[in-house]
């Protein structure tokens, strides 16, 4: 690491921002310590004292700051809260680059080598943040969240940015530091108003725990509860957000983080639903008739492709909707090709949305197509992917993780009903790298510039991934909810692929999407190199797969 840092191009100088009150005097002299032991030499503590009665606290900084000219200390005349203290102490800041730390936790030694590393490799970067652990008042860790790269619809759910949090300095400047008022969430409103002013591809992520967090009685990360007015201040920083940027959107905190609900148009767009289908009449049937029954949303048609069913009340059933206003039916009697069969509905569909809908759902909450067309058309979304449950209520698709198994697979699949999951993504609203077609929303203009679902080498697997991606590399990004919620009685109608013509097409799907995604399936954006590839439940994996040569 020391010889990295000499070839530097750049080696900027970080201040550290930490704002302190009534800090207890050890856990205080830790967490300078943790600073004064960084391998990486270019750094200032600026800490500001908010008027605190404690005279050891006091007296313990005039020490330290003696002590190393490094460390900054201003001791405040009145107290003003953590948004006052922590301007205090960005007064004294004077490095490129601005770092915030509370005043009872740790950084880990190497923290702010790989802050620097990541600076003087993206020149780019004006936001920086960093997985991160708690430790608690024995000082054992725990909980290390491995985050993902730069997610913003994870981040309006949770601040996933939080700590290690990095900022250029002119950046922060340039909004006006922080806001006073906004105390339990500052630092969640600093982020908002700063990346108002760049670009997403300048907000970088290290994948690797450069911050412990403190857990005690009074902190945020023992329970959100020890700050009840931290909710409200989220709410505020979100909703004024939206406000500034134009955006008719609300958010809400619901215990494990926030719902943004985005509004409907007075005039919402018509959505053509398209359920390929093969007899299989107790399904589609159970389909069709929880969409009519349950669906709140009222600007739809339903186009059912039926792929040469040849079951007598099946085609009695199909042939019930000749006079009907929703419903439509198209016969295509080809060898089934799911993509095709998609893509020939999609040139008939009437509606400026498409939602592609396996035979074998069932909607469950009323409102789930009114929440997935209102992030489909959100400026920059691609597709939309629902909540599906297996009839067991366990967890079918919260979401497509890039690489596990090989190809990809359902983020959290087979969780418990109520389980929020993996530090709650399984009940946030996130981006993915893909969601599945089972029940996928997106705008119809969107599915025609990537000419839909590929037909030619993915018939039946992975077309929804690969259709998924090549959204993404267009620049779309591509969105999963957890408050549209149905049933999907899974591949019911098909059955598994056992036979040898079968497993022979899967053979070559599977090889397909790894020559053509081959390397961002070994490291999904949406996901992290140090959680594992060979299961869904966001274990961690061992060795991370961003070990370079000599680490450990």
């Amino acid at each position: 690491m020391r010889r990295r840092i000499e070839g530097m191009k750049e080696a900027p100088l970080i201040s550290i921002v930490m704002p302190t009150y009534n800090a207890k005097p050890a856990w205080l002299r830790d967490a300078i310590e943790s600073v004064r032991r960084q391998i990486y030499p270019h750094w200032e503590l600026c800490i500001a004292d908010d008027a605190s009665p404690s005279a050891e606290s006091r007296a313990l900084l005039a020490e330290l700051a003696a002590g190393d000219a490094r460390i900054k200390v201003v001791f405040r005349p009145e107290n003003g809260h953590i948004c006052a203290a922590s301007n205090s102490a960005l007064e004294l800041a004077t490095g490129e680059w601005v770092a915030l730390m509370d005043h009872d936790d740790l950084l880990s030694e190497h923290a702010l080598f790989w802050v620097a590393d990541c600076i003087d490799r993206h020149p780019e970067a004006r936001l920086i943040y960093s997985d991160e652990d708690k430790i608690d008042e024995e000082g054992v860790r725990s909980s290390p969240y491995f985050k993902s790269n730069w997610n913003l619809d994870l981040f309006y759910s949770q601040n996933m940015f939080s700590h290690l949090g990095v900022f250029r300095a002119d950046v922060v400047k340039s909004v006006g530091g922080f806001r006073l008022g906004m105390q339990g969430s500052q630092d969640w409103d600093l982020v908002l108003r700063c990346m108002e002013k760049i670009s997403a591809s300048q907000i970088l992520h290290v994948p690797r725990v450069l911050y412990h967090w403190r857990i005690h009685a009074e902190s945020t990360a023992s329970s959100a509860d020890a700050k009840p007015y931290a909710a409200l201040a989220g709410e505020r920083a979100l909703n004024e957000h939206f406000l500034r940027l134009g955006v008719d959107a609300k958010a809400e905190y619901t215990g494990v983080g926030y719902r943004v609900r985005y509004a409907l148009p007075a005039t919402v767009p018509l959505v053509s639903l398209i359920i390929p289908t093969r007899n299989g009449l107790h399904l589609l049937r159970q389909c069709v008739d929880s969409i009519l029954a349950r669906t709140t949303y009222e600007n739809y048609e339903i186009i059912i492709v039926d792929n040469g069913s040849d079951d007598p009340a099946t085609l009695s059933y199909l042939a019930s909707f000749q006079d009907s206003v929703f419903v439509r039916v198209i016969r295509d009697d080809r060898e089934f090709n799911y993509s095709a069969l998609n893509n020939m509905a999609v040139t008939h569909a009437r509606g400026d949305i498409v939602g592609l809908i396996n035979n074998d759902i069932e909607v469950i909450s009323s409102e789930w197509l009114s929440e997935m067309v209102s992030l489909a058309i959100q400026p920059g979304v691609g597709a939309v992917g629902a909540k599906l449950w297996y009839p067991d209520r366990t967890l079918q698709h919260g979401g497509v993780i890039l690489g596990v198994g090989g190809v990809a697979n359902h983020s959290h699949k087979g969780i418990a009903f109520g389980d929020n999951g993996y530090f709650s993504r399984a009940n946030l609203i996130q981006s993915f790298s893909a969601v599945t077609a089972a029940c996928l929303v997106v705008k119809k203009d969107r599915y025609l510039s990537i000419d839909g679902l590929d037909e030619i080498h993915l018939k039946v697997a992975f077309n929804d991934v690969d259709f998924c991606l090549r959204l993404l590399e267009k620049g779309f990004r591509n969105i999963w909810t957890p408050y549209a919620e149905l049933f999907h009685h899974e591949s019911a109608t098909r059955g598994a692929d056992v036979a040898p013509e079968k497993r022979e097409r899967f053979v070559r799907e599977v090889n397909y999407m790894l020559d053509r995604w081959g390397a961002i399936l070994k490291d999904d954006p949406a996901y992290s190199p140090n959680l594992t590839l060979d299961r869904e439940d966001f274990s961690y994996a061992w060795p991370p797969r961003n070990l370079q040569v000599g680490e450990t």
